[in-house]
């Protein structure tokens, strides 16, 4: 099937490497087999744009300059990779970046935040009770505020995760499944982070839309599994209320798996932090603790309870995020 995509500036760098991960495949295999493990290396779409985000906000960007906005307006937690990605984003188009943070501003700005500031984005502050209960509210407002200064905004929400970003990992599916054949497999799962939805609506869509047999699941890193499928399938509603065509949407598969979030959102416990040093020591593989980290343990987690014991090929999509990765130097003591 082909697709006709909507504006988009391209700014990743695509393809993306497919590399296997032997070495912790023949640590995870069980005597009952188990999984050839792959990685999609979407951490290397951009070297400080890098991630999932960029290949959302490619189509987010492009339908901003279609309806001449100069000002983009998104939201996140004050170490978003989304904010982050959307931040250098409107430095390289040239347009104003505003960020809605929930948290508290740094004395001293690290990893994201830091290059949030950098990019020359505007971040404006909120604890997280009024973030949640007012989110809509302080869109408008700040939409408003540049209203009133002759600018136009596009609102982005969160991890640009609704029914046009879900173009970009529509476009990931493709580009995923065609790395697969030309190293002769197609595989039976993939796997990714999942904490706005967004990345894993575009490719349960693309591989649906492709014919795939390929089972997409999200490792959620907050909420609760329900919470996701009903985000999934809401975004991938919002692209067919676009105009684009879903046949046998009756037979989505919408698989979460919520039992690795640990102490919830932005946090994590030592088994992330190990799965981290074991990725790094093992394949030369950088992950972050608020998602690549959490999904990849849980991963490794179920690898050890045989749960793919009888898959062939299995792909780990890495989504990004290693900036996020040094505010959490401390606790990486035990490898000292």
């Amino acid at each position: 099937m082909s697709f006709t995509y909507p504006p988009r500036i391209h700014m990743a760098r695509l393809p993306t490497p497919l590399q296997p991960l032997d070495r912790i495949t023949e640590k995870f295999s069980t005597p009952h087999g188990g999984p050839r493990l792959w990685v999609k290396r979407d951490d290397l779409t951009e070297t400080a744009m890098s991630g999932n985000k960029l290949r959302k906000l490619e189509f987010i960007a492009g339908a901003a300059k279609e309806q001449g906005c100069d000002t983009l307006i998104t939201c996140g937690g004050v170490q978003s990779n989304h904010c982050r990605t959307t931040a250098l984003v409107g430095a390289r188009l040239g347009l104003r970046v505003q960020l809605i943070l929930r948290g508290e501003e740094e004395a001293v700005p690290d990893g994201n935040l830091l290059v949030d500031y950098l990019a020359g984005a505007s971040a404006a502050f909120y604890p997280a009770r009024q973030y949640f209960a007012e989110l809509d509210e302080l869109f408008a407002h700040w939409r408003d505020f540049y209203a009133q200064r002759g600018h136009k905004a596009l609102c982005i929400p969160t991890g640009g995760s609704d029914g046009l970003g879900v173009w970009g990992y529509i476009a990931g599916a493709e580009e995923l499944l065609a790395d697969c054949r030309d190293r002769g497999f197609e595989p039976e799962h993939i796997i990714c982070a999942t904490g706005s939805g967004g990345t894993q609506a575009g490719l349960t869509l693309g591989c649906h839309l492709l014919g795939s047999r390929a089972q997409v699941t999200g490792y959620a890193v907050c909420d609760n599994a329900e919470y996701f499928q009903r985000k999934v399938r809401g975004d991938i509603e919002q692209w067919c209320e676009a105009g684009n065509t879903l046949p046998d949407g009756e037979k989505l598969n919408i698989q979460v798996n919520a039992g690795y979030i640990g102490p919830g959102y932005g946090e994590a416990d030592e088994p992330v932090y190990r799965a981290i040093a074991e990725a790094a020591g093992q394949e030369g593989l950088l992950l972050d603790p608020v998602y690549t980290g959490k999904a990849f343990t849980g991963l490794l987690q179920e690898l050890h309870r045989g749960c793919y014991h009888d898959t062939e090929n299995l792909v780990f999509v890495h989504t990004g995020g290693q900036f996020g990765l040094f505010p959490h130097r401390e606790k990486f003591s035990f490898l000292l």
